[in-house]
């Protein structure tokens, strides 16, 4: 493993439900079952660590050594070593015995439609908009009647419309993005908090949501929109508390909205400490 390479970790039993499962409903996971002294392991991991350098993130490869993790090989009934396994959406979904070569490793992650992700510019990071969405509104439409082929403007400009309350309007630009920028984690960000936005459209305010629940605390809908209101107005742990509050007292309700509902604010929340902190805490309940 690289230090240097953010996007390869061990991986361990401890922690797997948090680090594999529930982080491939984000992006694939490959899962690389190894041994030190195992001879095709040597060959195979440098070619694996040097795709997911490649691909930037659009897979995570995951280290797991047997001998140091042989209950969580166990679990997974490995064999021999090496193991790879591709987890998406929190189930294994291929797998494969051996190094395969490199070309027939690409092969593989094309069939399963992982791509590599474009480098992010490091300008103009979206924690630095101006204060006022309304200004960075006009700023963006700007740019976009400048450049209206540039669609990461807007990919922006729907953003800055969202914190606006210009649903349909940002609605409508998310719909138009081509499809390498329509799984970008900031478009997937707006899609989140957009469902918010329409689940929020025929609610009750925030106070009267409050006045149910403290009537009634396992009313599981009222605290859904409150959380869902907690969440697009900034109030973020607030927001993930009353989601998590709905798993703790009934994690099947509604067909898993709890669990969903904690997922979509993820993408929504800006604060990775805040997200880390709440995704141990849906895990500790759901495993």
């Amino acid at each position: 493993m690289t230090p240097a390479n953010p996007h390869v970790f061990d991986a361990g039993l401890e922690k797997f439900e948090v680090d594999v499962l529930l982080k491939s409903k984000e992006v694939p996971v490959l899962v690389d079952f190894w041994a030190t002294w195992c001879g095709p392991c040597k060959t195979l991991g440098p070619v694996l660590e040097k795709l997911a350098a490649e691909f930037n993130g659009g897979f995570l490869l995951a280290k797991v050594d047997v001998d140091k993790e042989q209950q969580l090989a166990g679990y997974f009934q490995i064999k021999s070593v090496p193991t790879v396994m591709l987890v998406k959406d929190g189930q294994i979904v291929d797998g494969f015995p051996g190094a395969l070569p490199e070309g027939q490793l690409r092969q593989f992650l094309a069939h399963h439609g992982v791509t590599a992700k474009p480098a992010e510019a490091p300008a103009e990071p979206e924690a630095a908009a101006p204060a006022d969405p309304h200004e960075e509104v006009v700023r963006l439409r700007a740019a976009v009647l400048a450049e209206p082929d540039k669609d990461e403007l807007k990919l922006d400009l729907s953003l800055a419309l969202l914190r606006t309350g210009a649903v349909a309007e940002a609605e409508g630009l998310l719909d138009a993005l081509p499809a390498n920028l329509a799984q970008d984690d900031r478009a997937l960000r707006g899609r989140a908090r957009l469902a918010f936005l329409a689940l929020l459209r025929d609610a009750p305010p925030a106070e009267v949501l409050r006045q149910a629940l403290a009537a009634d605390p396992a009313d599981l809908r009222a605290r859904h929109l409150l959380g869902a209101a907690d969440i697009v107005a900034g109030r973020w742990q607030d927001g993930l508390e009353q989601f998590l509050e709905m798993l703790r007292r009934d994690r099947t309700y509604a067909d898993g909205l709890p669990r969903k509902a904690l997922i979509d604010a993820f993408r929504v929340v800006e604060d990775e400490d805040l997200v880390g902190t709440y995704r141990r805490k849906m895990a500790s309940l759901l495993f």
